[in-house]
């Protein structure tokens, strides 16, 4: 799969965060091109602050895996993962972090820290930013449109 097709499965899995009131960001973990872990946000559906999308994803991916290193994944997501969430893909080894929004108040992979590539870490991530930006941006512009 293309990062365009992952990036659609992780847009389809946003829109479902709305539908208990989370923010509407999706992401998939694939290994060799198959998905193995498809999840969204669940912050609010599980009064779990640390719920967000990517950690549910790279969860269920170890599991899947019968693994905490998640070595040669991809991780997509519909927003620019935050600190908790790049710290997490650091610790897993995921090869590659690909992204759709930035995000300039919490972005961890290039906008406002930039942990995917900090020599001073014991692993990189290879980054492939705004896949789809525009999609994944306006899926979150409509849902806070509507809380103002």
């Amino acid at each position: 799969m293309t990062d365009d097709d992952l990036m659609a499965l992780a847009l389809e899995e946003a829109r479902l965060a709305t539908a208990h009131q989370d923010v509407p960001v999706g992401a998939v973990v694939a290994v060799g091109g198959a998905v193995i872990a498809r999840r969204h946000n669940e912050r609010e559906h599980l009064g779990d602050p640390t719920a967000h999308a990517e950690l549910l994803a790279m969860r269920d991916a170890a599991v899947a895996l019968g693994t905490s290193r998640l070595d040669g994944a991809v991780l997509v997501t519909t927003l620019e993962p935050c600190p908790m969430c790049s710290g997490a893909a650091l610790l897993a080894r995921v090869a590659r972090v690909v992204f759709g929004a930035d995000d300039p108040k919490a972005g961890a992979m290039g906008s406002l820290y930039n942990l995917g590539s900090d020599p001073r870490l014991n692993h990189e991530i290879t980054v492939t930013a705004w896949v789809r930006a525009p999609e994944c941006a306006a899926l979150l512009s409509e849902f806070f449109a509507t809380r103002r």
